[in-house]
């Protein structure tokens, strides 16, 4: 059995789960909440450092903001892909307005943008508003789903 690390969305501590074991609804040893809630994390900028640093799967971010419309349109879509990706991957949501650094370090100058990081190390990144199979197309084509 191999061991992954996850971060709790609930209270941030590092986890270590079995790989095989991802499918069975993962509790967190400390809060006793779920590592997977089927749904996008909303996160600051400190916490998406976090998960890109810890997660031991893809981690997926949504940057956007709440007076993008496209951004808006697409949010539904991106919930969509949760439940179609995780728990192989962890979903994120990251708002532009309070992520200056997160838009200056990956060249971020429209929204929403998706930004897939595997490894710690960003993998892939993409500009525009996308259906739940796109999005999940999308990962599949830049991850190893």
């Amino acid at each position: 059995m191999s061991g992954i690390t996850l971060v709790c969305p609930a209270c941030a501590a590092l986890n270590r789960v079995p790989r095989e074991r991802l499918a069975d609804s993962p509790r967190c040893g400390v809060c006793h909440k779920p590592l997977f809630t089927g749904e996008p994390l909303a996160v600051d900028e400190g916490q998406l450092a976090r998960h890109v640093a810890h997660d031991g799967v893809p981690v997926l971010v949504d940057v956007w903001a709440a007076w993008c419309g496209p951004c808006r349109m697409m949010a539904p879509q991106f919930a969509q892909a949760a439940t179609l990706l995780e728990p192989r991957l962890r979903l994120l949501k990251l708002d532009a307005d309070t992520a200056p650094d997160t838009m200056a370090r990956h060249g971020i100058r429209s929204i929403p943008s998706l930004l897939l990081f595997s490894g710690g190390k960003l993998v892939a990144q993409q500009a525009g508003a996308m259906a739940a199979g796109q999005i999940a197309q999308w990962v599949r084509q830049h991850s190893f789903q």
